[in-house]
């Protein structure tokens, strides 16, 4: 490949020397910081520049520090600064050092959003690694060259005996719905036919 087909090939290296040293797999980061694989690949070979968001999530995976962080956002060429993403957390650490001085303890709690929207996939892919496994739930649709591609719809990690009573748990509910299921199916019709003929 040509240097034009891989115009972050230094910002690849890096955080592939990164991910290197801290000895992870691209398995193990992508389902941490919630990318697939390609995507991870891509990055790390300078073909594709990770979006500020994905770039943030890898400076705080690896616990990039200041000097080293703000290098390898110079490297990407993002038009904000580091800094502007960096503003809530000085405050935070501000407001932590100014507390502690006057021995006051206050807790940050942070809200997320969750959605309650149901997704609907038919694919999965799992991944394992020694924490446990990371369920990627994929859903086809087809591409601008009319071929199928699967685009992740939900990550779920879990721990090995969670996924244990997952499976339990799905077991139980498929019998269920098969065995115990209060609709009443109909007769084929020529059982029907047979029945109003006598």
């Amino acid at each position: 490949m040509s240097s034009d087909e891989k115009p972050y090939a230094n910002l690849g290296q890096h955080i592939r020397n990164v991910r290197e040293q801290s000895k992870r797999s691209l398995a193990e980061v992508s389902g941490a910081i919630e990318i697939d694989e390609p995507t991870l690949k891509r990055i790390e070979t300078g073909q594709q520049r990770p979006e500020e968001d994905v770039m943030l999530l890898l400076i705080s995976y690896f616990g990039i520090q200041d000097q080293e962080a703000l290098h390898l956002w110079e490297l990407a060429d993002y038009d904000s600064e580091l800094r502007d993403h960096l503003e809530l957390n000085e405050r935070v650490s501000s407001q932590k050092s100014a507390d502690t001085s006057g021995l006051i303890n206050k807790s940050v709690v942070m809200m997320l959003a969750m959605e309650v929207r149901t997704l609907y996939s038919d694919g999965l892919n799992i991944h394992a690694n020694n924490n446990g496994l990371t369920l990627n739930f994929t859903q086809s649709t087809p591409s601008s060259s009319d071929q199928l591609i699967d685009v992740s719809v939900a990550r779920v990690g879990m721990s090995y005996s969670q996924a244990e009573q997952v499976l339990k748990s799905l077991e139980q509910a498929l019998l269920k719905a098969r065995y115990l299921s209060t609709t009443k199916l109909l007769p084929p019709p020529a059982v029907y036919q047979k029945r109003n003929k006598k």
